[in-house]
């Protein structure tokens, strides 16, 4: 296994966060967008790293919609800040010491959150909903833009292609050289908005990737916390929004070590996040 697709296997639960769209028939999307309950996600980003199990979640169905503030082309700086394996050394994740180095590293790239009915792939169907002229165009991640950009940052030229199935929005598949592939399907979600300046999530996703000799299976939460910042906590040259990101990976239950986890985290990332707005001339 080359040392870029090592990399790639950790670093591409990050990824996730930003690649995700709008489910195409927006009833749906307004059932699913129910909340958890009021401070269950901040609690547990409070006790990071002392999680033992997953986060309650309703089934994904539909995309994520942000808050209208994201909406816009931003440059975010993503800074691993810590990291944890609270199983060690019983079990460790593959490549878990070797993103030691990733510490206190901050990587920038170009991410951007439309309107849903901007996206191609959802226009016409969205047009054609009874109660469209009632209803707020949600925004959403433009996940292949912010995807690839994301990868790029981090693995250069071997990230070939982000896309997304057709046929589901919960479904990516990442390219890389040499035939390798991440597919990642998001299966859960939750949603916490405590006031109109933060926003929190939690999604709950399988990951296989291949294209190499032993097909590789896990399962990864992301839990993330955005903080819009006030007028007067803001500066021109200070980011707008900033986030708390962790990175959970699980053992999936074909990895032969699962049974000494159960749904206990094999690893913990907890990223930094700062987003500043890109002018439109910039963009």
């Amino acid at each position: 296994m080359t040392t870029s697709w090592k990399r790639f296997k950790h670093v591409a639960p990050l990824l996730q966060t930003f690649m995700r769209t709008v489910c195409c028939m927006m009833l749906c999307w307004l059932m699913s967008m129910s909340a958890a309950s009021a401070g269950v996600l901040a609690d547990r980003l409070a006790a990071f790293p002392n999680w033992d199990n997953k986060p309650a979640v309703q089934p994904a169905e539909g995309d994520l919609a942000y808050p209208d503030w994201l909406a816009g082309t931003w440059t975010m700086t993503s800074t691993l800040v810590e990291l944890a394996a609270p199983l060690a050394p019983d079990v460790v994740t593959p490549g878990f010491d070797s993103n030691q180095k990733y510490l206190n590293q901050s990587i920038a790239c170009k991410v951007r959150f439309v309107a849903s009915s901007s996206l191609a792939k959802n226009h016409a169907l969205f047009s054609m909903l009874p109660l469209k002229g009632f209803l707020k165009d949600p925004v959403v991640s433009d996940r292949a833009f912010n995807g690839f950009n994301l990868a790029k940052a981090y693995l250069g030229d071997s990230v070939l292609a982000v896309t997304v199935d057709p046929r589901s929005p919960n479904r990516q598949i990442t390219l890389l050289q040499g035939g390798r592939q991440l597919i990642s399907v998001v299966t859960a979600r939750a949603v916490e908005k405590p006031d109109p300046d933060r926003f929190l999530t939690t999604e709950l996703f399988q990951q296989v990737f291949r294209g190499v000799l032993n097909p590789y299976l896990n399962q990864v939460e992301t839990t993330t916390a955005y903080h819009r910042l006030t007028v007067q906590e803001a500066t021109a040259e200070a980011p707008t929004v900033t986030a708390e990101q962790v990175t959970t990976i699980y053992l999936s239950p074909q990895d032969p070590e699962y049974f000494k986890a159960g749904d206990r985290p094999a690893a913990l990332y907890r990223y930094r996040l700062e987003f500043t707005r890109v002018a439109e001339d910039e963009v």
